[in-house]
């Protein structure tokens, strides 16, 4: 017998639960499928995980850095490497127990564990179990591309849901992919003791960023011994386990003991049925929505990284919030509305929100920018982490915050300032009057905002 709900939630990801939280408290009935761990990415093998790490990474850069601090050490420091991912699997399993209890306690929510597929408009099936439902909503997530170089498919790789299990620390790591994650991965493996080679098909590494943005993080990497090789437009892979060598442009060749690759982002809709159901997708399989995150079926959504329109865990809750507003408040919220925002957690860290100031410039406006070395802020300096620098970009008609990058310690945080200026679409006189705290690294945003430049 086929059992009917109100809502259907495929995946357990950062948006999945909180809507379903929100469905439940409205009175609607929820059937919930998760095939594998609860959480997603973001708890299971992404920020969670990854960030645990770099923790751990940072306290090692610190002991090595001591005598800088006037510090002396009796005894030189050590990696103890099952203590150190045992943390990180404490850390990781409180909070995916933690979304597994939470959906099983949830009263009006039916947890199903097992491999959820469309088999109609309004019809799953998961478990061997038939439902349907009114509305569904689909969150399911990516996996870790594997790029087709020569090679590839004869020697053994990992990605990064693979790499957070090994069980000892490369002696060489290979990392193809120049983007957040092949950065992130790069130092703190170099900070473990590893040797570490970045391979990046592109002149630069993450090319999506202002050319001295790129410089600036490239400079970072290579302060810490990191090998960086760019513009390998051809890369070629052989060898066996232990001993893996990557050949660059027919020419080059790096070898090393393990294979990293982060090249970007598969959806995981392929076993998903959405044709049978009329759901589109694009060419790479990433289903296609609109601007409130409605699918080509109205009655279904898709939320989360599966529709492409953001690979972050706080772009994932932002859809479940667009969505319950939409479904739930009456109110309307929109993709179109929101501001793009990330951050690169190397060390010192990348923040960035809105356009770069390259995209500034090509949208065709009279724009201006104010810049300072992270060399030129107080608070850096006493931390003794002087790499980076921030930049605010303008529009001098308008008033408009266009975009802004920081690059130093505590950029992540300091970013939000300018980001939340820019929901408020306050002008940026507003900020650069406001008195903030000093010693910190806030406290020149407005000052740069009184050194702007035109940029032609």
């Amino acid at each position: 017998m086929t059992r009917h709900f109100d809502a259907a939630i495929i995946g357990a990801g950062q948006a999945g639960p909180a809507l379903a939280a929100r469905l439940t408290a409205s009175g609607r009935s929820v059937a919930f499928a998760e095939r594998h761990l609860f959480g997603g990415t973001c708890v299971n093998t992404g920020c969670t995980p990854t960030k645990a790490l770099i923790a751990s990474a940072k306290a090692a850069r610190m002991i090595a850095r001591a005598s800088d601090y006037g510090l002396t050490l009796d005894a030189p420091a050590r990696i103890d490497w099952a203590a150190l991912m045992a943390r990180k699997d404490r850390i990781v399993a409180a909070s995916r127990d933690g979304v597994d209890r939470w959906l099983a306690n949830m009263q009006g929510c039916t947890v199903y564990r097992g491999h959820a597929h469309l088999v109609g408009p309004h019809g799953i099936s998961v478990g061997g179990e038939e439902i349907e439902a009114d509305n569904i909503y689909l969150n399911v997530g990516c996996r870790a591309a594997a790029p087709a170089l020569p090679g590839l498919a004869k020697v053994p790789y990992l990605t990064n849901s693979s790499i957070l299990a090994l069980e000892e620390i490369p002696e060489h790591l290979l990392i193809i992919g120049g983007s957040y994650v092949a950065l992130e991965f790069a130092q703190m493996f170099r900070r473990f003791g590893a040797k570490v080679t970045i391979i990046e098909k592109s002149d630069r590494l993450v090319s999506r960023e202002d050319p001295d943005t790129s410089h600036c993080i490239e400079d970072i990497l290579r302060t810490e011994d990191i090998l960086i090789k760019t513009g390998a437009a051809c890369i070629g892979i052989d060898g066996v386990p232990g001993n893996i060598t990557a050949h660059l442009n027919g020419t080059e060749k790096v070898s090393g003991s393990h294979l990293l690759l982060a090249v970007g982002r598969v959806p995981n809709t392929a076993d998903l049925g959405l044709d049978v159901a009329g759901v589109m997708t694009d060419e790479r399989g990433f289903i296609q929505v609109d601007d409130c995150l409605r699918t080509s079926v109205p009655h279904i959504w898709a939320m989360g990284d599966c529709n492409g329109k953001g690979a972050f865990t706080h772009t994932s809750y932002n859809d479940y919030e667009i969505i319950a507003a939409n479904v739930l408040d009456r109110e309307s919220r929109k993709l179109s509305d929101r501001i793009t925002a990330y951050a690169i957690y190397i060390d010192p860290p990348m923040g960035r929100a809105g356009l770069t100031e390259a995209q500034a410039k090509a949208t065709g406006r009279r724009i201006a920018s104010g810049m300072r070395p992270m060399s030129r802020v107080s608070r850096a300096v006493e931390k003794g982490e002087e790499q980076g620098f921030m930049r605010i970009t303008v529009d001098l008609d308008s008033s408009e915050i266009l975009g802004a990058v920081i690059i130093g310690p505590g950029a992540d945080e300091a970013i939000h300032s300018v980001l939340d200026m820019m929901a408020a679409r306050a002008p940026w006189q507003t900020l650069q009057h406001v008195m903030h705290i000093h010693p910190t690294v806030s406290e020149l945003l407005p000052t740069i905002l009184g050194e702007l430049k035109p940029v032609t």
